[in-house]
């Protein structure tokens, strides 16, 4: 059966290795670090790889939002 990890596993719990990460865990409902605690190990590496790969455009749309005083974005 599949459920949220122990507190006493040897990784760290999951809303550590999310702020680690960059997601703003502090800001979430306890509802949603509920949901996010019970991911699997295979949807916590999809959740970080899209989280990379939007992180990676970031600072262009970023950039552009700064030059164009967010006008266009």
């Amino acid at each position: 059966m599949t459920g949220p990890p122990e507190k006493n596993s040897q990784h760290p719990p999951l809303t550590d290795e999310l702020r680690e990460a960059g997601f703003p865990v502090d800001l979430l409902t306890d509802e949603q670090r509920e949901v996010l605690s019970a991911l699997t190990p295979e949807e916590l590496a999809l959740l970080l790889d899209v989280k990379n790969r939007l992180d990676a455009v970031g600072p262009e749309v970023q950039a552009h939002g700064e030059i164009a005083g967010g006008a266009l974005f």
